[in-house]
């Protein structure tokens, strides 16, 4: 057992096989520290998204996700720190910003580095000059037997090697698709009907299950509260989801209800009605309305669509009309989105 222990990874993404390294040094160590950086940052894994998986998956672990931006504010405070290093600088760069970040701002040296790669032996041999004392290297897994899979294969195919990832690190690969329209325009079959043709889930509209509970009854504070589930919901989707989750409404549409309903919204349903989404599909009205008695009437339908094509282009968001059957719709979004069976 060492008093302090330190892994530094670019974690992009953060796997299965970090998560092995990182449980197992924990338990060779009384603290062990995790330092992550990249430069520049590897596609799909910035580092708000690596600082939050890191977070979601070791909260009690003390760890750094460094930028530029970061190095600079510690330089301005006093910290003696050389430039973040590019991932394709010299291994004595990169060992010797590790060394200074120890010093500098973790304040405490190592005794121990745990890695699962060839460097790790010359990696040790540069902090224990650094440092005065000695630093071993614990080699994890070196040759990936027991999560046979690196960041780099996953950066190539995260869909197929999603197996690899805890669902929370997987769920920020899916392509949330929202479907918006007017009532009555067929988004909620089409949501269904995608979710079963593609394999992946789809997440069913709140407000409307709220409306049916409470009579039609609802009130100011219901709208926030709808946008708000409906985000969470589709938070907890995104974990069991397949490349694609298919969204019948968003935020945007409760804001549009809000607005109709009270003349007014609270500004955090502002805030969650600029929600991004992968892919935004407008259905259009090109069929008949139908009355199933919980919708107004066919008027308000079409003020709806002229909404949304307002408030779309305002705020700068692409999106595609979807026309014709159920069947001419789904064919219309798998081509938009390239899906091959």
């Amino acid at each position: 057992m060492v008093e302090a222990g330190l892994i530094v990874g670019k974690f992009s993404p953060l796997h299965l096989g970090h998560e092995h390294l990182i449980r197992r040094a924990q338990q060779h160590c009384q603290r062990l520290y995790l330092l992550c950086y990249s430069l520049p940052e590897m596609p799909g894994c910035p580092a708000v998204l690596r600082q939050k998986w890191l977070q979601d998956r070791f909260p009690q672990l003390p760890y750094w996700v460094v930028t530029p931006r970061q190095v600079a504010a510690w330089r301005s405070a006093g910290k003696a720190l050389p430039d973040l290093p590019a991932n394709d600088a010299a291994e004595v760069l990169h060992r010797q910003f590790v060394a200074d970040f120890c010093r500098e701002v973790i304040g405490e040296t190592v005794q121990a580095v745990f890695t699962s790669e060839d460097y790790g032996d010359g990696f040790a041999a540069h902090l224990t000059t650094c440092f005065g004392h000695p630093v071993r290297h614990v080699s994890v897994d070196r040759l990936r037997v027991t999560v046979p899979v690196s960041g780099t294969a996953l950066r190539g195919d995260v869909h197929t090697l999603r197996g690899f990832l805890a669902p929370t690190v997987y769920a920020d690969f899916v392509d949330r698709v929202v479907f918006l329209g007017g009532e009555s325009t067929g988004k909620s079959s089409l949501c269904q009907r995608l979710a079963q043709v593609t394999g992946t889930g789809f997440v069913a509209e709140y407000g409307r299950e709220l409306w049916e509970e409470k009579g039609g009854a609802l009130v100011y504070d219901d709208l926030l509260h709808i946008a708000q589930t409906q985000v969470a919901r589709e938070a907890e989707a995104c974990a069991k989801a397949a490349r694609y989750l298919f969204c019948d409404t968003s935020p945007l549409t409760t804001l549009l209800y809000c607005q109709s309903m009270f003349g007014r919204a609270e500004e955090a349903l502002q805030r969650l009605a600029e929600r991004p989404y992968a892919r935004v599909f407008l259905c259009a009205d090109d069929f008949p309305f139908v009355q199933d008695g919980t919708r107004r009437e066919e008027d308000f339908r079409r003020w709806q669509q002229a909404w949304y094509v307002t408030e779309l282009q305002r705020r700068g968001i692409e999106y595609q009309v979807l026309y014709g059957t159920l069947e001419q719709r789904t064919e219309q979004v798998l081509r938009a989105l390239d899906w091959q069976p």
